[in-house]
């Protein structure tokens, strides 16, 4: 007994969680961990991060430890001038060496500086990318979250009218059986129930569709069964003029190329350094031990260090140079092209964004009127079936524009949170 409520727990547990009913903010704090993008992005970013140091920028020294040793078996026949003659069967040699090797770098005309200096930009600028990615992961979370939720209310309309098309029926049926409407009337009734009953399936079947696609921006799998808020509320953006003010400082797009066009700067510095003249300290510390097990000679030993420096003048490295530092200028004008040409853009899209999200209101206040005065001819449509008055054309009409005037104020709602979404991205208040 305990084993089977144990399970009967569980299960109602997993059901509990799969029907878990979350806002956008819950799902937004669920992508910024677990969304894939964002994982590779920050790891992107931490290569960045990873790189900048002193060490590679060539700017400390490099010390490294050796060591080596041999043991061998000789015979020795020595025949000296004096006559004496040395003979050593299987002599064995052995020998020991450790040796320690300092280089270190101390001019190169600056370049090491530059190099270090370009690794922190390229740090930076890792960062702006990611931000950017975050901004659009974020974007993607929103249109997908609020995109079920249009299709929801897009069912509850379409549930709508199937419940007027049930009155329909009732009333075809009774106007049928009472001899004051023809069988036509009550079929065709029927029939547009049918269809609206199979939009109401397809209708689940898009919901269905759209979470997942919500999984898949939060990184979660497809089975996992959120529920979202039955409502897209509404907020008020800044002024456009503020926005736009807003745009040069804030917008992630902008701060990246400005980022990249300081990198390439450095760039252009570090490869016209490849004519310095190049000093650097070289050291050596090494002991050595040879052990002989005959001879007049058993043990040898020597310990010594080696301080010393070089200096390389390049007198021609056969335009290389030259080639580096013009490739690194047109990757620095390329970059201030890409500047200008992202910042006319984005505020293209900043003025697009605001003037749709400002039609989407209009629209939307229009359509909350018509969709009233729809409702409303609906009903008396519904009436007048009932006294005979009308036929099945005028009521299957009045049930059409209903269903319209639902979806279009469905869709103007839904528009218009997107527009706002993408004015906050562009601004970076995501």
């Amino acid at each position: 007994m305990n084993k089977v409520l144990t399970i009967l727990i569980v299960i109602l547990s997993a059901g509990m969680q799969a029907q878990q009913k979350i806002t956008v903010e819950q799902a937004i704090d669920i992508a910024l961990k677990k969304n894939f993008d964002i994982k590779i992005a920050r790891n992107d970013a931490d290569i960045s991060r990873i790189n900048n140091t002193k060490g590679n920028a060539g700017m400390l020294p490099s010390v490294k430890l050796g060591g080596s040793g041999s043991y061998g078996l000789n015979n020795i026949n020595q025949k000296l001038t004096s006559g004496t003659t040395n003979k050593y069967s299987s002599q064995s040699v052995t020998d020991l060496s450790l040796n320690a090797a300092i280089s270190w770098t101390l001019y190169d005309g600056g370049k090491m500086f530059i190099t270090k200096s370009k690794l922190a930009k390229m740090q930076a600028l890792g960062e702006v990318q990611f931000k950017t990615q975050v901004l659009d992961i974020l974007y993607n979370v929103i249109a997908s979250y609020y995109d079920i939720v249009r299709e929801k209310q897009q069912l509850n309309s379409i549930n709508e009218v199937i419940n007027y098309n049930k009155q329909r029926v009732k009333i075809a049926e009774t106007g049928f059986n009472a001899g004051t409407l023809a069988k036509t009337e009550m079929l065709q009734a029927q029939i547009d129930l049918n269809v609206a009953m199979e939009s109401a399936i397809n209708q689940k079947y898009a919901i269905d569709r759209s979470k997942k696609t919500l999984n898949s921006v939060l990184g979660e799998e497809p089975t996992v069964d959120y529920e979202v808020m039955d409502s897209i509320p509404f907020v008020v953006v800044p002024d456009k003029y503020e926005m736009l003010m807003k745009l040069e400082t804030t917008n992630a797009d902008l701060q990246a190329l400005k980022k990249q066009i300081e990198v390439s700067e450095l760039a252009v510095k570090e490869a016209s350094k490849g004519l310095m003249p190049r000093l650097s300290l070289d050291g050596d510390l090494s002991l050595a031990r040879i052990h002989y097990s005959e001879g007049s000679t058993t043990t040898n030993r020597t310990m010594g260090m080696l301080l010393g420096g070089t200096l390389s003048v390049p007198l021609y490295d056969a335009g290389e140079t030259k080639r580096k530092v013009a490739l690194a200028r047109n990757d620095l004008l390329t970059s201030q092209f890409d500047l200008e040409n992202t910042r006319l853009q984005v505020k293209t899209d900043l003025l697009n964004a605001y003037n749709d999200y400002e039609s989407q209101i209009q629209l939307l206040k229009i359509e909350k009127d018509n969709h009233q005065l729809a409702k409303e001819n609906l009903d008396i449509c519904l009436q007048r079936l009932q006294l005979g008055q009308t036929n099945s054309l005028e009521v299957h009409q009045a049930q059409e524009s209903y269903a319209q005037s639902s979806t279009r104020l469905i869709n103007f709602e839904y528009k218009r949170k997107i527009q706002e979404t993408r004015l906050k991205q562009l601004i970076s208040e995501l």
